[in-house]
């Protein structure tokens, strides 16, 4: 299984989103520039958000993206599902494909028990680690 690029940035740009405050606004430029997202891709990936229910928009002045929902309730599945479709490696009904039926229903469950404070998390953990002597 590999991550299209679109899913792969709008985890980036939602993570980017949810280290900040609640209700903060991200201007499509700025988000661009800190993730190192192209910006005409990061629109489209943006407006998917949108669409999909995880983001919302504020036009004008001060306006910009912030999300619909706390980090917490972000499942990796649903930010990789809306972009690249759900996880079947190989849909049938033969017995190859019942065997990686078993794959698909494991990867689902653990894409669905992933949340973007899960990523979130993992970064200051990492952050905290120190290698002083």
């Amino acid at each position: 299984m590999r991550l299209s690029k679109k899913a792969e940035y709008a985890l980036r740009a939602l993570v980017a989103m949810g280290r900040a405050r609640e209700g903060t606004n991200f201007s499509i430029q700025d988000l661009s520039r800190s993730e190192a997202i192209p910006l005409k891709f990061l629109e489209q990936i943006l407006l998917a958000l949108k669409n999909g229910g995880i983001l919302r928009s504020k036009r004008g002045v001060g306006g910009g993206y912030q999300l619909m929902k706390s980090p917490a309730r972000i499942t990796l599945g649903e930010v990789v599902t809306l972009f690249d479709g759900a996880f079947d490696p190989l849909p049938g009904k033969d017995a190859l494909s019942e065997i990686f039926g078993h794959l698909r229903d494991q990867v689902g469950a653990w894409m669905t028990s992933k949340t973007i404070q899960t990523v979130i998390e993992k970064e200051q953990q990492r952050a905290d680690v120190s290698f002083e002597i």
